[in-house]
């Protein structure tokens, strides 16, 4: 885990220089027949990049986004009007049955496919109108990292492109670079928080939603520590009722139109004597996690590579192996 998560950053440059042709030409498609709605399809790690989807093109493009169930067309065998639709298939291995037959019934449905996928041989990859690969080489570890990592610079560059945000396109050619400096960022101060927790909340919105969701999953899979994301606001209309003494609060806070909210919800959380950690804001009494300065739509990729090192840090401070994590495996078989 630890070896792969560092290996994002030499990923994630060699993926965009590769796909930078083919979106350019699917951005062009899309632009000039633009879909009515999008839906994703995906599952755990690939869900949670879904998320940041979901806020950069509803927020930069204007396209209303869905999280389409793989079980509707795999268990229940409905299959609704997707015509003019987008649907986006998101996998590392591409080859889970449940997301094989959506994708299927998307198609089937009138749906325009594009897949994003690290195994180019995989039936995902072979079914799509346009794939693009993340490219991320052969991983190993049971925990995805670097293939989650550059599932979110594939919807940047995508999103990028399609909306002409040139600043986007500008924080989205430094990532590379800010990713090797956010693996090197020292997280450690959380430990003390972190190993005696019995639950934690990790609390995020818009565009930083997905990488609370991906850092939670690790917390579970990898750590042994119950954990659970919340939109910063969400978290308000009753579970933070729940927070306390060993069930801290992991926050991170990109620089956008969220961070005066979430800024809120901290200094409310430490007046309460809640043990907080907060990546991308300074605020008194809470565990300051040292951040690389980024366009907010970046961040999240940059806090998720500076908590795959702490992820792998707590796992090993918990007693536990965060390569091989208790009954589960690589690829994930749904049906």
């Amino acid at each position: 885990m630890f070896r792969e998560a560092q290996q994002a950053a030499e990923a994630i440059a060699r993926q965009l220089a590769r796909n930078e042709k083919d979106v350019h030409a699917l951005a062009s498609r899309l632009r000039s027949d633009p879909p009515r709605a999008v839906v994703t399809l995906a599952r755990g790690s690939s869900d949670h990049a879904a998320t940041y989807a979901k806020y950069l093109l509803e927020t930069r493009i204007g396209v209303l986004v869905s999280s389409g169930s793989p079980s509707t067309a795999s268990v229940y065998g409905a299959q609704p009007d997707l015509s003019d639709c987008l649907v986006l298939a998101i996998s590392q291995s591409g080859r889970s049955p449940d997301l094989l037959e959506s994708a299927g019934a998307a198609k089937r449905a009138g749906a325009r496919l594009v897949t994003l996928v690290n195994d180019e041989a995989s039936p995902l990859a072979a079914m799509a109108d346009c794939c693009l690969p993340l490219g991320a080489g052969r991983e190993e570890s049971v925990a995805a990292t670097k293939t989650h990592l550059a599932t979110v610079s594939a919807i940047a560059q995508l999103v990028s492109t399609w909306s002409g945000d040139g600043a986007l396109d500008a924080a989205l050619r430094r990532a590379p670079d800010d990713l090797r400096r956010a693996w090197e960022l020292d997280w450690s101060g959380a430990l003390d928080v972190l190993v005696p927790a019995t639950h934690l909340f990790v609390l995020a919105r818009g565009v930083g939603l997905g990488a609370a969701q991906e850092a939670a999953l690790k917390c579970k899979e990898t750590c042994a520590l119950h954990a659970e994301a919340f939109s910063a606001a969400e978290v308000r209309h009753g579970p933070q009722a729940l927070l306390g003494e060993r069930f801290p609060a992991l926050v991170f806070a990109q620089d956008d139109e969220t961070l005066a909210g979430t800024r809120t919800l901290v200094r409310d959380l430490v007046a309460r004597a809640v043990p907080v950690m907060v990546a991308g804001a300074a605020v008194e009494g809470a565990v300051p996690l040292p951040t690389v300065a980024a366009h907010p739509a970046i961040a999240p990729l940059l806090f998720t590579q500076s908590f795959y090192r702490l992820a792998n840090a707590l796992a090993i401070a918990r007693g536990q192996d965060p390569d091989a994590p208790p009954h589960l495996r690589k690829v994930t078989e749904t049906h």
